[in-house]
């Protein structure tokens, strides 16, 4: 079976946390969109580019989301989470394109 790659997981984590939030009005089934995918992404990284790359990027993706809320006061909900999650999979490219 084909690996999804780690920075789709992450930045789908994001949005997909805050869409199934904001869709089912339901915060706490946002949250475990995004923890699942969280755990999924730090178990890719762990395997791919090792413990601490695992742990500095899944405080990073920790780090977007709690971002995203004063973000979204100045530029919109949508747009922050667009944002915070480009930057995400971004890290997480940038630290795994050449292992694995």
């Amino acid at each position: 079976m084909p690996r999804i790659p780690s920075p789709a997981i992450a930045a789908a984590g994001l949005v997909g946390g805050y869409a199934v939030a904001r869709w089912t009005k339901k915060r706490p089934l946002g949250g475990v969109v995004l923890a699942a995918a969280g755990g999924l992404a730090v178990r890719e990284w762990q395997q791919v580019a090792g413990g601490k790359a695992a742990a500095g990027l899944g405080a990073a993706y920790v780090a977007a989301f709690a971002g995203s809320h004063p973000l979204a006061k100045k530029v919109g909900s949508w747009p922050a989470v667009f944002s915070v999650a480009g930057a995400m999979a971004g890290a997480s490219w940038a630290v795994t394109r050449n292992k694995g």
